[in-house]
């Protein structure tokens, strides 16, 4: 059982927590990208498909960085409790999931959408630093490098 909880209503989550957070939006905007880019053609094809290999490149990092801590399974009330939270608490939130994201063929737009998407989600993790045990923060900041170094190599691009 973990020590800690998910339920962010005045108590704390711990990094096994804000790790399964960072494996969701990843798989969140993996999916994503992937359905853009069936309707998608040409450069803004190829680029949706990039970010889908990408954001499971940092699913991978995240996964092996959770797998690293050990095993941990969330306390839950009922069974599938931790999976209904984690659902409402990235799935719900239209930051991590986008419904029609962009149309077409825009590779200017699709790139906008992916840096802002990135910027939305190092919040989301700065944001996360102030409710996690002090001894976690290394593995909140780890989740903050990833994201970073995507987002600045987006923005080169």
């Amino acid at each position: 059982m973990c020590s800690t909880s998910s339920d962010v209503s005045g108590q704390i989550l711990g990094a096994e927590d804000a790790l399964r957070f960072a494996i969701r939006i990843e798989e969140n905007g993996e999916a994503l990208y992937r359905e853009a880019a069936r309707s998608a053609t040409g450069e803004a094809k190829r680029l949706f498909e990039e970010l889908a290999t990408a954001e499971a490149g940092h699913r991978g990092v995240f996964e092996r960085m959770l797998g690293d801590r050990g095993t941990c399974e969330p306390e839950e009330s009922y069974p599938g409790e931790y999976l209904a939270h984690l659902q409402y608490y990235i799935d719900g939130k239209a930051v991590f999931v986008e419904k029609g994201l962009v149309g077409g063929d825009d590779a200017p737009a699709v790139l906008a959408f992916a840096i802002q998407r990135e910027l939305d989600s190092l919040l989301y993790f700065q944001e996360l630093r102030a409710i996690v045990p002090r001894a976690q923060l290394h593995v909140i900041d780890a989740i903050l490098a990833e994201e970073r170094a995507h987002f600045t190599q987006l923005s080169q691009l």
